[in-house]
């Protein structure tokens, strides 16, 4: 899962990042309004946590960039002002949720979960597609009640195509989802292919269909339909 974390203390930054990327997500940080905006609107998120007091702009107009975009991202908000005002503000432009500071990590993370889980699957505690089984917080899959052991990337690779089934994803969107920033740095989009070849055997191993169709010239759609 992608989060974009939007927090000027830079050591609260270092240490929700660093958890964050122990718990298996991809986390990427800014520290300013504009670097913030910048990002949004270059890439897509699973979540965005937001302070509402940065250096050079409000977190609450971060939010309202974000909503202009009809963007289906997860919004926590995270500040130092435990105002009542602040709260509903944020819940009324479109934020999920709201953390006063301090708070723990743990707690954080289980919020962060929960609306993922609401946003892309309907608040299920698991995720079921045909013969798939997720179960998310144990980041367990099974096909047709046979486990199968995934990597982190194919595991985000599947969640991302179930919670974008019968959609056609190119490329590069599907790279900027598992690599974030760094897929700047490659220099082709085969170690995509990589990855799709593996989690297509390790389904089809379990007696899984092959869901995954490839859209020439275009990219990639996983979908229970036939053809």
């Amino acid at each position: 899962m992608k989060v974009l974390l939007i927090e000027d203390e830079k050591e609260l930054s270092g240490s929700i990042t660093e958890y964050m990327q122990k718990e298996n997500y991809l986390c990427e940080a800014v520290l300013t309004y504009e670097d913030a905006i910048e990002k949004i609107n270059l890439y897509e998120y699973d979540c965005i946590i937001v302070d509402i007091n940065l250096p050079d702009g409000s977190g609450l107009n971060v939010i309202r960039a974000l909503k202009k975009l009809k963007s289906e991202t997860g919004i926590i908000i995270i500040s130092a002002r435990n105002s009542v005002d602040d709260k509903i503000s944020g819940l009324e432009i479109g934020a999920d949720d709201y953390l006063t500071k301090p708070f723990h990590l743990p707690e954080l993370n289980a919020r962060i979960k929960s609306i993922i889980r609401r946003r892309s699957f309907g608040g299920t505690n698991e995720i079921i597609f045909n013969d798939i089984r997720i179960l998310p917080e144990q980041m367990m899959v099974s096909v047709n009640d046979q486990t199968i052991i995934l990597t982190k990337k194919e595991y985000d690779l599947l969640i991302f195509f179930i919670s974008n089934k019968d959609r056609v994803l190119t490329k590069e969107s599907i790279a900027e989802h598992l690599w974030g920033d760094e897929m700047d740095m490659a220099d082709s989009f085969d170690f995509i292919y990589t990855h799709i070849k593996n989690l297509r055997k390790k389904i089809m191993e379990k007696g899984g269909e092959d869901y995954i169709r490839t859209i020439y010239g275009m990219g990639y759609k996983f979908t229970a339909a036939a053809g």
